[in-house]
């Protein structure tokens, strides 16, 4: 990437290789010569992200800011891989195979699952992102919708107090132009042709939203209905449009309702896996290059240990550790916190603490504390004997 190319806002990271230092964006672009060699190094040495910026006077130049703004944006993965969208079976099946290299690097999945996403997609399946909370279904949906570079629109059903003002609109009074009705952006999400529209927390969202959904999402009719009188306006979904969900599917998750199969079975579901040690210590090792590494193994091998807890058959936890959780934990461990601090205000928090020594937390505590020097195991249960 030469600077004439380099878009204003990009962010980069510096890692050594060799005895060169090498910038790269959170899509794996490289722009190292486009950063003069001073930039790069002093960047890496001081634990910077660097981000194209302009002065004043026109003339652009590569800041120090800190890690956290390359992080961030590596959260929601963005790929600048382009690849014309198929016409025909043979374009079809050609975009399909060879669509793996649009997934981001941010975003672990394997080639299998990945094609089977991008299938979906492009034949016009509604897709059911589901897996434990915290696995990345919304951010596998979202690298989804960027590599399909279609219009996209977002919709947290979970969030939704009112699903007929979210899903349909809702009825004003302005004194100039008297009752009227105001179509809700899903309506205009449905209008768009070749639009990707997100359903998040569907499994949240209250039945009334279902109820709504249903015809939206039945092949059969593709249609919403605006009012339930006889003869009120429809609204077809336009040609293309996608539906991708994510839903977590259990009794364990608070607020959650067991989904209406009838729903359900208008879905491909795609089941987004949890990390293995390998893959956590992989994931966050790219988001956090400067954070020690045998630190980043340690995160990993917790939250491992945590998962593998929670399936056993007789499991003394309920739920392991999440990789919403780690990249949380990371992000801390990068900002200064040491593992200890770290754990008191992100992990154990999420473990019951009744019981005492038995508990869920000093569960917990006992498999983290073999990861901390500075402690002595005594102290594991100073919390609990009081």
């Amino acid at each position: 990437m030469n600077r004439s190319e380099s878009r204003l806002g990009t962010v980069v990271k510096v890692e050594r290789v060799g005895k060169s230092y090498k910038a790269t964006d959170n899509t794996g672009l490289d722009y190292t010569s486009a950063i003069v060699y001073g930039s790069r190094k002093n960047a890496f040495t001081n634990g910077y992200a660097l981000e194209l910026s302009e002065k004043a006077t026109g003339r652009k130049y590569w800041k120090s800011v800190p890690m956290k703004a390359y992080t961030d944006l590596s959260a929601v993965p963005v790929n600048d891989v382009v690849m014309d969208l198929p016409e025909g079976h043979v374009d079809t099946v050609d975009f399909i195979h060879n669509s793996y290299k649009l997934k981001p690097k941010a975003l672990v999945m394997n080639e299998l699952k990945w094609k089977y996403l991008i299938r979906s997609a492009v034949r016009g399946k509604n897709i059911m992102m589901t897996g434990p909370a915290g696995c990345g279904k919304t951010m596998s949906a979202k690298a989804l919708v960027n590599a399909l570079d279609r219009p996209d629109f977002y919709f947290n059903l979970g969030a939704t107090q009112d699903p007929r003002s979210t899903l349909i609109g809702n009825t004003h009074f302005d004194k100039d132009k008297g009752t009227y009705f105001a179509e809700s952006l899903f309506v205009s999400a449905l209008r768009t042709p070749n639009a990707v529209i997100l359903l998040d927390e569907l499994t949240r969202a209250h039945p009334d939203a279902w109820n709504i959904l249903m015809s939206v999402l039945d092949q059969g009719q593709r249609y919403l209905r605006l009012d339930e009188a006889d003869g009120s306006e429809t609204v077809k979904v336009a040609e293309g449009v996608t539906f991708v969900a994510t839903a977590n599917i259990g009794n364990e998750y608070t607020a959650t309702r067991v989904l209406d199969r009838a729903l359900r079975d208008r879905f491909t579901i795609v089941e987004v896996d949890t990390l293995n040690e390998e893959e956590e210590y992989g994931l966050l090792s790219y988001m956090f290059p400067h954070v020690d590494t045998e630190m980043i193994s340690s995160v990993a091998k917790i939250a491992f240990l945590t998962r593998m807890e929670s399936t056993n058959e007789s499991p003394r936890i309920d739920n392991g550790i999440s990789t919403r959780t780690t990249v949380e934990i990371a992000g801390l461990l990068y900002d200064g916190f040491g593992l200890n601090d770290v754990a008191e205000v992100t992990i154990y928090p999420q473990y019951d603490a009744t019981g005492g020594v038995d508990s869920e937390r000093t569960f917990v505590k006992q498999i983290v504390q073999k990861f901390i020097d500075d402690k002595s195991s005594d102290e594991l249960f100073e919390e609990a004997a009081v």
